[in-house]
């Protein structure tokens, strides 16, 4: 029997079982590893919404430039008209978004009703003879002197989604979502409100993104089934009704999946935002090749800025424009679910909403898979009216995520104040404990009256 140099007999070693060393040893394993662990860090969330936004909104400039060149010519205006209000709207768009980020929820809840009574104002104003403007058929801008307009139904979204969270952390404070009146009073009667003065407008697309904020706080907010379900299936029969009752509407319905434009031309954007598409290819015809752009897509730079981006940069540019809005849309989630603040859960989640539903619909339209509601592409369409309240939204939601406690810790860490060591910062967040994850929607420790999921 062999033995070692000391005499004695070597010790057996446990040999570790063949298939652990070779999943440890698969390179696909151990890059899978590596970015989960990357994922689950604290600053995950804040660096995907901050870097994802901004992202979309660079690109967005880029491709409005590109997009709008023929546009402004044609209506004899310099060919850099829509892209300097673009950059212009994008500068205070990151002041609001800065000024978000950096704001306290406290003040955060403060706003919410100065900012909801301003956006009822302004859509009241709308209606006004003389102070509203009809666009395309829709009347729901206010001319702010010059060629500056402002859609106040924009900023409507942002009112419902910060008055609709602080109204639904209020009553979770004080138990009162376990009955159903609560949950719908004043909540719903409120964003019917906004939907009518909407509608009153002919502006279809902005109420179906109210509706999906609205859906989105009842949901967040543990609305039982019977409740949802019936709210649901009235606010889809209004809208039945006001699809049935508009020949345009329909004609818009009608389109979804054409591939001819039809007689008189009815389903020409649809069509041609096809056409778009499928002339890109993989990597498209290059930066400002576009040939739709030259006046057979209408909106080219606005609602159907996307099939253009197809046409340019191809399929890898378009993946690469819903990898962003996915990556968002998953940070958002991140967010409203890992926090104990029931109004940061109920705005983190209804911003997230607000953008993902939005960007939905408006890639689903440019597709053929969903008919065109006339919403621009979030952060990236061109429209200012749109960009403002959508950076300050962004703003809401790196404010959020910044607030976590290990979020917070992670930062101080990395940028460690004057005469601060790190060793005390590491000790403040040692000494906070594990975060405890948390579900999105609210766990509601009594009984429901109105019936259980």
């Amino acid at each position: 029997m062999p033995t070692s140099r000391t005499g004695r007999p070597p010790v057996p070693r446990a040999g570790r079982p063949a298939a652990a060393g070779a999943l440890r040893d698969n390179p696909v394993r151990r890059l899978y590893l590596r970015a989960r662990k990357a994922w689950d860090r604290p600053l995950t969330a804040y660096y995907l919404i901050l870097g994802g936004s901004l992202l979309i909104t660079v690109l967005g400039l880029v491709m409005v430039y590109s997009a709008s060149q023929i546009t402004a010519l044609q209506l004899s205006l310099p060919g850099s008209f829509f892209f300097r209000k673009q950059f212009l709207a994008a500068l205070i768009g990151g002041v609001l978004l800065f000024a978000a980020s950096r704001m306290p929820v406290k003040l955060h809840r403060a706003l919410a009703y100065p900012i909801l009574a301003g956006a009822v104002f302004m859509m009241v104003l709308v209606q006004v003879p003389g102070i509203g403007l009809s666009v395309n058929g829709n009347q729901n801008w206010i001319s702010l002197g010059g060629s500056f307009q402002i859609q106040p139904s924009e900023f409507g979204k942002l009112a419902l989604v910060l008055w609709g969270a602080d109204l639904l952390a209020r009553k979770q404070d004080k138990r009162l979502l376990t009955q159903w009146k609560h949950m719908l009073v004043p909540l719903v009667p409120a964003a019917f409100m906004l939907l009518g003065l909407i509608m009153l407008g002919g502006d279809m697309g902005t109420a179906i993104i109210l509706t999906a904020i609205l859906f989105g706080l009842l949901w967040l907010a543990g609305a039982p089934t019977r409740l949802f379900v019936g709210v649901l299936s009235v606010a889809v029969a209004i809208g039945f009704v006001l699809i049935k009752t508009s020949p345009n509407r329909m004609s818009r319905l009608a389109c979804i999946g054409a591939t001819e434009p039809g007689p008189h031309d009815t389903c020409w954007q649809a069509v041609h935002g096809i056409y778009a598409l499928a002339s890109g290819g993989l990597f498209g015809s290059g930066l400002g090749a576009s040939v739709e752009k030259w006046g057979q897509l209408p909106e080219a730079h606005t609602d159907f800025i996307f099939a253009i981006t197809g046409e340019e940069l191809g399929l890898a540019g378009t993946l690469s424009v819903l990898a962003l809005f996915a990556a968002l849309g998953y940070a958002g989630i991140r967010v409203a679910g890992r926090t104990e603040d029931p109004f940061v859960r109920y705005a983190a989640g209804g911003v997230t909403t607000w953008i993902t539903a939005q960007a939905v619909i408006n890639i689903g339209a440019v597709l053929g898979l969903l008919p065109i509601a006339g919403v621009p592409l979030p952060l990236f369409s061109y429209g200012g009216s749109a960009l403002l309240p959508t950076m300050f939204a962004i703003g809401l939601l790196i404010a959020f995520a910044r607030d976590d406690p290990a979020a917070r810790a992670a930062l101080a860490m990395r940028q460690p104040r004057f005469g601060r060591k790190r060793g005390a910062v590491r000790e403040s967040a040692r000494a906070a404990g594990p975060r405890r994850w948390n579900t999105m929607r609210r766990s509601a420790s009594a009984a429901r009256s109105s019936g259980e999921r």
